[in-house]
C-alpha cells in the first residue's frame, strides 16, 4: 500500500498527519511512505528524521494525492485539494462534512472512502482520535478567551481570575463532554467562576462530581443557556453532534443583550458552531466583533500549539493506520467495528447518517 502524507495546506496548521515513528512503524509493515518536504518542520519533525524512518520525499501536496493509495491528513482538504482527490483513493482524517456540503460533494464525485477521526467512536462512547485535540481545544479556549478579554485587544478588561476584594471573572462553558470538561478545569484552575450548561444529566451529574462543587452545573434549556450567556465574561461553545451539524443553541438575540467587550470561543465552529452569529476565522484574523461582543471562530485551534497536538493526535491514529496497512481498508472497517463507525463517504455513498441529515441527502450502506 502506498501511504501519502501531504503538508496541510489551510492558513497557520502547522499540525502532520504522521510523525516519523510512524512511517516507521508502516514502512516495517511493507507500505511505501511518501512524506511532502517539510510537512512536519511546523511540529518539529524535520525532513532528514522522515527519510531515515524509510519514507520517500515528494515536492508538491499533488504529488501525494497522485501517488498514494492511502492519504494521512490532519484537517479537511481544502477545495485546492479538490481536484487533486483521486478516484477510488482513501483519506483518513478530520473530515467535517455536515459543516461542508461542497466538500462532501467533491469527496462523492471521487468515489473516495472517506474516514473521519472525529466520528471513530468506541462502545462506551468515547471518540479517541478527536478526544486529544478536544482536551487541546478546551485548554487553549480559555487561555485564547483570557487574552481577548484585556482591553488592549478589544475586550471589556476583566481579569478572570479576580484579585482579593474583586469579582472573578465569569465563564459560561456550553457543554460538559471532552471540551467542555477541559475548559472548565483551565477556567477554574485561574480562579474563575464558571458555569457548565449539559443537556444529559448523567454528564451533569458527572462534571458535577468531577469539580467538587467548585462549579455551578444546570441543565442546558433556552432559558438556563441566556440567563448564564448574558453573564458571562467568557463563553465557551463546546458542543458535539457526532458527525452532525451541531444546532444553534445561542441566539443573536441573546448575544446583543451581552456585556459590550465580552468574549465568545465557539470551538464547535468546525461543525458549524453552536452561537449563531458564529462564523469560521483563521488565526490571520481570529476575531471580529458582532453586537459588541468579541467573536473567536478558529476552525484549527489545536494547531497553535503543533508539537503537543501532532503528538497526540498521532499516538492515536497510528493503531487504526496499521490495521488499514496490515489488512487492508474494506476489511480492517469490517473486522474493527470502532473504525468502520468513522466511515462517513464510501465510492459515492453517504453512509453517516448525522452528514446525510444535514445536506438532505440518503444514508446508504457501504457492504
Amino acid at each position: 500500500m502506498k501511504v501519502g502524507v501531504p503538508r496541510e495546506i489551510m492558513e497557520h496548521e502547522y499540525r502532520v498527519g504522521m510523525t516519523p515513528g510512524g512511517v516507521r512503524a508502516l514502512t516495517k509493515l511493507g507500505a511505501q511512505v511518501f512524506v511532502e518536504r517539510a510537512a512536519g518542520e511546523g511540529s518539529g519533525h524535520a525532513d532528514r528524521a522522515y527519510e531515515e524512518a524509510g519514507a520517500m520525499l515528494v515536492a508538491s501536496t499533488e504529488a501525494v494525492y497522485r501517488m498514494c493509495d492511502l492519504v494521512v491528513k490532519v484537517k479537511e482538504p481544502l477545495a485546492k485539494e479538490y481536484p487533486w482527490i483521486q478516484k477510488g483513493q482513501t483519506l483518513f482524517t478530520f473530515l467535517h462534512l455536515a459543516a461542508d456540503r461542497g466538500l462532501t460533494e467533491a469527496l462523492l464525485a471521487a468515489d473516495v472512502v472517506g474516514i473521519a477521526y472525529e466520528t471513530v467512536t468506541q462502545p462506551d462512547g468515547v471518540r479517541p482520535l478527536l478526544r486529544p485535540m478536544s482536551d487541546i481545544a478546551g485548554r487553549l479556549a480559555v487561555q485564547v478567551g483570557a487574552s481577548y478579554l484585556q482591553k488592549t485587544n478589544g475586550g471589556s478588561g476583566v481579569l478572570l481570575s479576580g484579585i482579593p476584594g474583586v469579582e472573578r471573572g465569569r465563564v459560561t462553558i456550553l457543554g460538559g463532554g471532552t471540551v467542555g470538561t477541559s475548559a472548565a478545569k483551565m477556567a477554574v484552575g485561574i480562579g474563575a467562576r464558571v458555569t457548565v450548561l449539559e443537556q444529559d444529566p448523567n454528564r451533569l451529574r458527572a462534571v458535577d462530581d468531577l469539580f467538587g462543587g467548585r462549579i455551578t452545573t444546570l441543565v442546558a434549556s433556552p432559558e438556563t443557556i441566556h440567563a448564564a450567556m448574558v453573564q458571562a465574561d467568557l463563553a465557551i461553545g463546546a458542543v458535539l453532534v457526532s458527525g452532525a451539524r451541531t444546532p444553534h443553541l445561542v441566539t443573536s438575540q441573546t448575544v446583543a443583550q451581552m456585556r459590550k467587550g465580552s468574549v465568545i470561543v465557539d470551538v464547535s465552529i468546525d461543525q458549524g458552531g453552536c452561537v449563531e452569529t458564529a462564523r469560521k476565522t483563521t488565526q490571520a484574523n481570529p476575531v471580529y466583533t458582532s453586537h459588541g461582543v468579541i467573536h473567536y471562530g478558529v476552525a484549527n485551534l489545536p494547531g497553535t500549539v503543533p508539537r503537543t497536538s501532532t503528538q497526540a493526535l498521532t499516538s492515536m491514529t497510528l493503531p487504526y493506520l496499521i490495521k488499514l496497512v496490515q489488512r487492508g481498508v474494506e476489511v480492517a472497517l469490517r473486522e474493527d467495528p470502532d473504525l468502520g463507525s468513522g466511515l462517513n463517504v464510501f465510492r459515492g455513498r453517504v453512509v453517516h447518517s448525522g452528514v446525510a441529515e444535514a445536506h438532505g441527502m440518503r444514508v446508504e450502506s457501504w457492504q
